[in-house]
This record gives C-alpha cells, structure tokens and sequence, in this order.
C-alpha cells in the first residue's frame, strides 16, 4: 500500500489573500503564490515515496463568486509545478451536507480507495480546523500549520502545529 500526504490548496501549496484578517484564495492563476519552503518539502516527501495528494474546499463556485474553470486553472498550475499526484475538490457550499466536503473526510477517503493509500502511514497538512478535522476524521495523522486568520474555531488537537512545510517534513520523516 502507499503512504500519502493530503495537502489543503490555500493556505498550504498558496498563499491566501487575507481581507479583514479572513483567509481568501487568489482569484485567477496570475495571484498564486507558492510560499517559500514548499517547493523544497514536497520534493523530499516525493524522494520518500509519499503520494501527494491535494484536498481542497472550494465552495466560491457555489456561491458564484468564482469559476471550476479558474479553479482547475490554479490545480493545474500547482500540480504541475509541486510535482503533485492528484488534487481532490469539493465545489459544495456548507448547506449542500456533502460528504466530500472538509471536515467530512470523503475527498481523502475517496483518494486513499483510488491511490490504495494506508491511512495509518499518512498525514494532512492544513492551515484550518476543517482541515484537521478532516484528516482526524479519516484516520491520519494531522499537520497544523499556525497562521494568523481570525478564525471562529480553533483546529482541535492536531498532531503537529507548525509555522511552515519544512518544519512538518522534519517531523513526518521521524514518525
């Protein structure tokens, strides 16, 4: 079986755009930033035969405030550049009760069944508590990496709070 890790899009493969201390993705492909570090750690996890696989919520689509097309355009760009094997996107809105939805852990769970991926050798990386709660929810090992968003929730009990991709690589590879 294979070892994974599950990665939230912005605020951990990008930068958010903060508007009012609330985290927000860029709006098109020209707006992402990759911050510094992550380039680096998605190599070595790679050399370490992790999967790398991005589970993102996206519900801007939803709400009609962005496009699939613009959205797949930044996956696109991501993939490509991190070198990622797959990246999983809920397009819901909260009110919809789906299950591929964070903290509900279906887009992990459905790429673990897909990429035969053993939950217990894994880890999400978030930047938010629907993120942890997700990856808990699916039985890996969860990853926070600290920001400074005003947020309503805390994440509860990650494995890990980290300020960045490289410090989580340290830590993954000792487990």
């Amino acid at each position: 079986m294979n070892k994974a890790i599950f990665l939230d899009r912005d605020g951990v493969l990008n930068n958010v755009v903060l508007i009012d201390g609330k985290p927000h993705p860029p709006q098109d492909v020209s707006a992402v930033i990759i911050p510094e570090g992550v380039q680096e750690a998605l190599n070595q996890l790679k050399s370490q035969s992790f999967l790398l696989i991005g589970a993102t919520n996206q519900p801007d689509v939803a709400r009609g405030a962005t496009s699939k097309t613009k959205v797949e355009a930044i996956n696109n760009k991501l993939a490509k550049q991190l070198k990622l094997d797959d990246i999983r996107v809920c397009y819901h809105d909260d009110i919809d009760n789906c299950e591929c939805r964070k903290p509900k852990p279906g887009l992990i769970l459905d790429a673990a069944t897909e990429h035969n991926i053993d939950l217990t050798k894994s880890f999400m990386i978030g930047d938010r508590w629907k993120d942890i709660e997700a990856g808990k929810n699916a039985g890996v090992k969860t990853i926070w990496l600290k920001n400074s968003y005003l947020e309503r929730k805390p994440p509860r009990s990650p494995d890990l709070i980290t300020e960045n991709m490289l410090k989580a690589y340290e830590w993954i590879i000792r487990q």
